[in-house]
Parts: structure tokens; C-alpha cells; sequence
């Protein structure tokens, strides 16, 4: 059973806007809510939530308002085991030293960060970065190494070497490299002050079967549950019921991912969002709706696979895990 303060599983949240771009506020509190119901906790402003297109005043909004959320759901079931993370976006490191206090006096509990992006660092730089930002913040700091978007991957030995400081709880890992992750989640291991956390959903159940502390899938948007379901049963050791969940996470994920860059997956991942009511398609600049033709196949494929596949597992599954759970 994990025991670190940094775990389980963070659902990367899409930002949802308004036709003219602001934020959509009552989106927000439908999403959150649905995380707290499903055992889940979000991230803001990553590159699923468009965090670099956020005004910021509508960030501050953004997480005021999950916070406000969390709490709302607190007062209306019992206490809410959510961690809100938030991400630091743009290149200024003076503005991000104030977005971090501004985050965390709104109520994020841990700040994130990627690799500034203008210029290609070297890896003295990246540390150097990394160990200014956690020495000068109020609040806990979780490196975010992404590679797709920032054309650089944190080494190893750099990501070690930050593992020692105080203020840097943990690590969320976007490549796709499973020979790194093995090794990424060899410097958290048996660490209860650095955690490992997988931002790439497909290698989730792997990741955990290796150790690995969390896993930050964006298909969670859609069904934070599944992930919940898949991380449950990925501790208790079911690695038979890890595995199928996610296969059915990975079938989902294809349904608005396949064949689209990241950015048209992230305007179809709201789409499928919409045909459960909890956000509108609306994207920020520079990322665009997708065409009518394209948003209607993505909702049919959508209905589709719910129809064929979801609901028939989902009832096995459940029904397997209330028994796991009744035997331990």
C-alpha cells in the first residue's frame, strides 16, 4: 500500500473556455466534481489544460475556483483526499516566482514546472532552473519533464541530484521511454519524499507494477473513475485487472487521439467531454475548434464505444474489484 503524501492518480484537466475565450467557471466546478467523486485530483494548466494560451487572470480564476470547488464537494461528503496541482507556465522566471504565490495563496497545494522553452538548455542549466525555483516558492515543487513540447528531457542524474532537495516532492514524467522510466522510478523508490507520478497514460499499469508512485492520464477527463479502478487494482497486486483496464483506458484514448496531433486530440478530448455535459469545445488561440463533420464522428465513434464496450466491462470490473476488495 502506498504511503507518500504524493500519490495516486492526477488527472492532467483540460481548461474549459467559453465561445469567446473565458473561462467557463461552471465547467470548472462540474469537472472538479467529478474528480472528488472518483477518488481523483487535477492538474492545471499542463499541456492538456492549454496552460500556455491562459490569461492570467483567468489562471488565478481557474484555480481559485477548484479550490472553491474541492471544498463545496468537502462540506457536502466529508473530507476530500484532492491535491490541487497547478503549472507554471511562460518563460519569465520573475513572473513565475509570482504565479507560484499566487497559486498558493488561492489554495494549490503543489506547484509544477516544465523546462523553460525559449532557448535549449544544457543540464547545469535545467538544475540550476529547477534549484531556484524550489529555494524561492512557498509551496511544494514537482519537476514535469515533457519532451513532446519542450524538446528537452531532464537527465537522469540531474532528476537525481533534485530528488535530494527539500522542497522538490516529486517528478512527473511525460516521455514515453520505457527503459528511462524504469530507471526514473529507481530514484523514487523506497524514498518517502520523492514520488514518481507517469504522464504517460499508456504505460500506467506498467508503471505501477515497477513501483511507480501515481499516473497523470489525460483520458481521465473523460473517466477518472477507470483510472481510479486501474490504480486500485494495480496496488493490490491484480496486475490481470490492471492490464485489462487498460486496455480499455488505451481503446478509449484512441477514440479522440488517433490520427491528430496533440493539439486537434486535445479539441476532440472535449468533445467527448461534452456528450457527458461537462465542458463546451471551445479552444484557446492558438488551437481551433475541429470542423463540424470531424466533431460529429468523433461524438458517434464516442456513443459507439460506450455502446460495444464500456458498460460491459465496467459492470465485470466493478463487480470483480467489490470481491478483491471483500477478501482483503
Amino acid at each position: 500500500m502506498k504511503t507518500k503524501k504524493y500519490a495516486g492518480v492526477v488527472v492532467p484537466m483540460v481548461t474549459p473556455v467559453n465561445e469567446d475565450g473565458s473561462l467557463d467557471t461552471l465547467a470548472v466546478e462540474r469537472i472538479i466534481t467529478s474528480f472528488a467523486d472518483n477518488g481523483v485530483s487535477p492538474l492545471l494548466m499542463g499541456t492538456t489544460g492549454e496552460g500556455n494560451s491562459v490569461s492570467r487572470d483567468d489562471a488565478l480564476l481557474l484555480v481559485e475556483t477548484a479550490v472553491k470547488a474541492r471544498s463545496q464537494w468537502a462540506l457536502l461528503h466529508g473530507e476530500c483526499s484532492m491535491i490541487v496541482y497547478v503549472n507554471l507556465t511562460g518563460n519569465c522566471f520573475s513572473e513565475q516566482l509570482k504565479q507560484a504565490e499566487a497559486y498558493t495563496q488561492a489554495g494549490a497545494d503543489v506547484i509544477t514546472a516544465t523546462l523553460p522553452t525559449y532557448y535549449a538548455l544544457t543540464a547545469e542549466q535545467m538544475e540550476n532552473y529547477y534549484r531556484c525555483l524550489a529555494d524561492s516558492i512557498t509551496g511544494p515543487l514537482m519537476l514535469y519533464n515533457i519532451l513532446a513540447t519542450t524538446h528537452m528531457s531532464i537527465p537522469l542524474d540531474v532528476i537525481g541530484r533534485l530528488a535530494d532537495h527539500p522542497n522538490i516532492v516529486g517528478i512527473k514524467d511525460s516521455e514515453r521511454d520505457l527503459e528511462r522510466m524504469e530507471k526514473c522510478i529507481d530514484i523514487a523508490r523506497g524514498r518517502s519524499d520523492f514520488a514518481y507520478f507517469c504522464g504517460c497514460a499508456a504505460h500506467s499499469a506498467r508503471a505501477l507494477e515497477l513501483g511507480g508512485d501515481g499516473i497523470v492520464p489525460s483520458t481521465g477527463n473523460i473517466e477518472p473513475g477507470l483510472y481510479s479502478m486501474l490504480y486500485d487494482a494495480a496496488i493490490a497486486g491484480n496486475k490481470k485487472k490492471a492490464c485489462e483496464l487498460q486496455e480499455l483506458t488505451d481503446r478509449m484514448g484512441r477514440v479522440y487521439q488517433e490520427g491528430r496531433t496533440l493539439g486537434q486530440s486535445l479539441a476532440a478530448l472535449k468533445i467527448v467531454m461534452g456528450t457527458k455535459n461537462l465542458c463546451e469545445p471551445w479552444m484557446l488561440l492558438p488551437l481551433t475548434r475541429l470542423s463540424n463533420k470531424e466533431e460529429e464522428s468523433i461524438r458517434r465513434d464516442y456513443r459507439l464505444f460506450t455502446a460495444t464496450e464500456k458498460i460491459k466491462l465496467l459492470k465485470e470490473i466493478r463487480a470483480e474489484l467489490i470481491e478483491l476488495k471483500g477478501e482483503e
